[in-house]
């Protein structure tokens, strides 16, 4: 699992694209393409390798205060790790 003090951020050849048309942000590779969410979105905006992985969860946290603050950290972790196997970030401890 990806470690709560870690600092995520775009892989080298990984590029967030918004998509104008269909006003939807895109995380793009060689000859791999990613549909973002506003979720999805919000969390790879925040992959700076400035922000850590905790203080991308308070972000979200205080933007959501009416969603629970596991539920939040789950997905957020969850989202990260998949973003990380496939080679789409890379998080610096």
């Amino acid at each position: 699992m990806i470690p709560l003090l870690s600092r995520p951020k775009l892989a080298t050849k990984a590029k967030l694209r918004l998509d104008r048309i269909a006003n939807k942000y895109f995380l793009l590779a060689p000859e791999k393409g990613l549909a973002l969410n506003r979720t999805g979105s919000a969390i790879s905006q925040l992959c700076t390798g400035t922000h850590t992985v905790q203080a991308i969860i308070e972000e979200l946290c205080s933007s959501h205060p009416s969603a629970e603050r596991a539920l939040i950290e789950s997905e957020v972790l969850a989202f990260l790790q998949s973003l990380l196997d496939r080679g789409l970030i890379e998080a610096e401890v």
